[in-house]
């Protein structure tokens, strides 16, 4: 008991002794003298340049609403338009596949396997197993198989933007664990 209150004491005493005005004059001190003596560097502006005003003259320059030249430039933009169109658009031609007819949130991976050499996925549709391969079609908006490995198959969809240019979108299903 002895022994606490001369513990509590020494410590009492060496958090008042920590509350006394201590060398702070001397930090005051060298404060004042180093703010007497630093003179702030200040770099000069530099004049600014003089704007001389040139006169416009028509008949030097060409006319930029000259409604040939924009007809011919419209007519560019539409033919690199439709190159662009023609490079990315679906296939309307071929024969669809059975699991075009399914959106891609209605299948579920559920395995794979290697089929002479080809990696092979499985997928269950309405309580059936159907087989795809790289270069498949499936879902809705024209998907075409371009990758499978054992946990998931890659594909690339085409599908048509706000403008209603096509445009491809990449989509993955995910092998589904089952449940416990």
């Amino acid at each position: 008991m002895t022994s606490n209150r001369i513990i509590l004491a020494c410590l009492t005493l060496l958090v008042l002794s920590g509350c006394g005005a201590g060398g702070d004059d001397e930090l005051r001190q060298w404060m004042s003298e180093l703010r007497s003596t630093t003179k702030p560097k200040v770099t000069p502006l530099t004049e600014p340049k003089q704007f001389l005003p040139q006169a416009y003259s028509a008949e030097l320059g060409v006319e930029p609403f000259n409604s040939v030249k924009l007809t011919q430039a419209l007519r560019r933009d539409s033919a690199q338009l439709a190159s662009n169109a023609a490079l990315i658009a679906p296939e309307m031609a071929r024969r669809k596949e059975p699991l075009e007819s399914f959106p891609l949130d209605v299948m579920a991976m559920v395995g794979s396997l290697d089929k002479k050499g080809s990696p092979t996925a499985l997928l269950k549709v309405d309580n059936l197993l159907y087989q795809v391969r790289a270069g498949n079609y499936i879902g809705l908006n024209y998907g075409k198989i371009t990758r499978i490995n054992e946990s998931s198959i890659q594909l690339r969809e085409i599908v048509q933007d706000a403008t209603g240019d096509w445009i491809e979108r990449a989509a993955t299903l995910d092998l589904q664990e089952g449940k416990k």
